[in-house]
């Protein structure tokens, strides 16, 4: 079932990645390395609760192994040329596979899980940016993600601390992409980049419909900024609280910023 915490202010939090739910059936067929579940969003919704009053959340428990509701559901890759992972992903970040030989889901079971888990996470989203809009005559969605900062599968080097991704500045007003990221440029303790290796997966790209008063932005943190990068991931309390105290200015500018 779809988590909706319902706010009364402008301001939307997407959870996508960090629920660790997955049906047995699936469960069965993913290999050792696929039931490990390296790439979720660890505590990411533990780093964001209670920095605002008034925002919304919505988060699905399903992980990301199962159907990744960040992506197309049509399959188009979002970054074609480079590596990543798919709808229903077949390996992890770092490029191995996740399930048994043989039990990778074919079109039927991929049509099966979109209906399931894919489809309602998007009903329940965009119920709620309809529902913002229609209070505030705007809505803005704050994407939340975070990922280990150095996967070479996927990039070369160390990834920046705050990922802000707009698809290039398509979609949300460029006063809230430069709100964004002079926040993070004034967080001196920290590196950042804008609309570097993530853009901003299919959420930011499909909802961010400015014109039609509907703003989307995506963070990727790395996860050196607030965890372990290896299992159990546990949380650093000493980071997370640092990271938390800039992450309450970037939602605080977001919840308070009006359309001119």
């Amino acid at each position: 079932m779809i988590e909706v915490t319902r706010g009364t202010s402008p301001l939307i939090l997407g959870l996508p990645h960090t629920g660790t739910d997955i049906p047995s059936d699936c469960y069965d067929a993913l290999s050792e390395v696929g039931r490990a579940m390296a790439d979720t969003d660890w505590h990411i919704e533990k780093l964001y609760a209670g920095l605002v009053d008034g925002a919304s959340f919505v988060r699905t428990p399903i992980h990301r192994y199962v159907i990744d509701v960040n992506r197309d559901p049509s399959g188009i890759s979002l970054y074609p040329g480079q590596n990543t992972t798919g709808l229903c992903p077949l390996t992890d970040f770092d490029g191995q596979a996740i399930y048994k030989q043989g039990y990778a889901p074919d079109a039927g079971e991929i049509a099966r899980r979109i209906a399931l888990y894919h489809a309602p996470y998007h009903a329940a989203l965009a119920a709620e940016i309809a529902r913002v809009k229609a209070q505030h005559g705007f809505a803005i969605l704050y994407d939340c993600h975070s990922i280990r900062s150095k996967i070479p599968f996927l990039f070369d080097g160390t990834l920046p601390d705050f990922n802000i991704g707009t698809f290039d500045g398509a979609s949300c007003a460029p006063a809230i992409e430069a709100m964004v990221h002079a926040r993070v440029r004034a967080a001196t303790a920290y590196t950042n980049v804008l609309n570097g290796r993530f853009k901003g997966g299919w959420t930011t790209r499909h909802y961010g419909q400015p014109l039609r008063g509907v703003h989307a932005i995506q963070m990727e943190l790395a996860q050196a900024t607030h965890i372990s990068e290896t299992p159990p991931w546990a949380m650093q309390p000493a980071r997370a609280t640092a990271l938390r105290e800039h992450l309450r200015a970037i939602l605080t500018d977001l919840q308070n910023w009006r359309p001119q």
